[in-house]
């Protein structure tokens, strides 16, 4: 796909921001979580984990850039549109990447990692620990808390409710997140709600109303109000690391960096004409979510495997170009060809199902 053939709502701002995210996330666990969480790296890299221990702030980002990206695909769209285009996103990918996770892991993976049959079989719903299994990987739970956002997204759109009570309904949430939050804690309300995260992704879907729509007062308090709680519920990760590593983010830096990270949100928008979309943008965009499936447990393994022969530094800097190469591949010559068919297919589907609901109904309702 070439720059002319790129779609006219694209914003290649964004997908220099995902890449951005992703790239946080891995170095994050490459320099510093792989030799501090119980030796997954025979090696760390102490000079630069003081910086890298801010790389898994790319995940908040990335539910910044989703609230904004749903919000722009859903005002667009039917529901079942919506979800057909957020499976076909999601899917066909995480399939694929899950596969050769478990491949590896279960080939090579030992005494470090495990993967059965069993645990495969659960991570093909994407709801592994709904079966009491573990995720393939780790990074796999921002992708589950991605997929509860989608579908109470869907069931907006489906009652219809997205698009004339939208402010109304993010109102909402943000009580039921602060109210979970600070009061109630409730762990399942905290998976159900999202309340934890859930002001990064209003923030962002604010975001895109102040962007579609103009400002108003209620949408830009809405947004401070976002802002504020999500500088308050980024601690719960900090008291997580603290307990799990013994050092964490200081709360004035994580502050300043959900600052950071909402103008850079910002400025991705604003600055979207100025940064012409191409296809190096896209694939770089594109590249992002397969490298954001393997990088991890794939990745401990290749650099323990090469740093013997080349050296830690090489070996870690070598698996990143590595990741880099095989998830563009994957966007290339799978993930793309694979979303058109499933669009297809499921569009079909699900048209043909509802046009036989439509006259299953017309039949049953009683003469006039």
């Amino acid at each position: 796909m070439d720059a002319k053939t790129v779609r006219q709502d694209y914003v290649a701002t964004l997908d220099l921001l995902r890449l951005a995210a992703a790239l946080a996330v891995v170095f994050y666990h490459y320099f510093f979580r792989g030799a501090a969480a119980g030796g997954f790296l025979a090696e760390g890299y102490p000079t630069v984990a003081p910086v890298a221990i801010y790389g898994y702030l790319g995940v908040n980002l990335f539910f910044l850039i989703s609230g904004f990206v749903i919000a722009w695909s859903a005002e667009s769209r039917k529901w079942e549109q919506f979800a057909i285009a957020r499976f076909a996103r999601l899917y066909p990918g995480f399939l694929l990447c899950m596969t050769i996770t478990f491949a590896i892991v279960a080939s090579v993976g030992a005494p470090l990692f495990s993967a059965s049959l069993r645990q495969y079989a659960a991570n093909l719903s994407m709801f592994a620990p709904a079966f009491g299994q573990p995720f393939m990987d780790g990074v796999y739970w921002s992708i589950f808390l991605e997929l509860i956002f989608y579908g109470w997204v869907t069931l907006a759109l489906f009652t219809g409710v997205f698009g004339k009570w939208k402010l109304a309904l993010i109102f909402i949430w943000l009580a039921i997140s602060a109210l979970n939050e600070f009061f109630i804690d409730s762990r399942a309300a905290r998976f159900l709600f999202i309340t934890e995260f859930g002001p990064f992704f209003a923030a962002g879907l604010l975001v895109h109303h102040l962007h579609a729509h103009g400002r108003s007062l209620p949408a830009l308090l809405l947004l401070v109000a976002a802002f504020l709680m999500s500088s308050s519920t980024i601690a719960v990760t900090q008291h997580w690391m603290l307990n799990e590593y013994g050092v964490a983010v200081s709360l004035t830096n994580l502050v300043v960096a959900n600052v950071i990270m909402h103008a850079a949100l910002i400025g991705g928008v604003l600055l979207r004409n100025h940064v012409g979309p191409s296809s190096l943008t896209l694939a770089l965009g594109g590249l992002t979510y397969p490298l954001y499936l393997l990088h991890q447990n794939i990745g401990y393994l290749a650099i323990n495997a090469a740093a013997p022969m080349v050296g830690k530094w090489n070996a870690a800097l070598g698996c990143v170009a590595l990741m880099l190469l095989v998830s563009w591949a994957i966007w290339r010559y799978f993930e793309r060809p694979a979303q058109r068919m499933v669009k297809i297919w499921l569009g079909r589907a699900i048209d043909g199902g509802l046009e036989r609901f439509r006259r299953a109904s017309t039949v049953s309702q009683p003469a006039e």
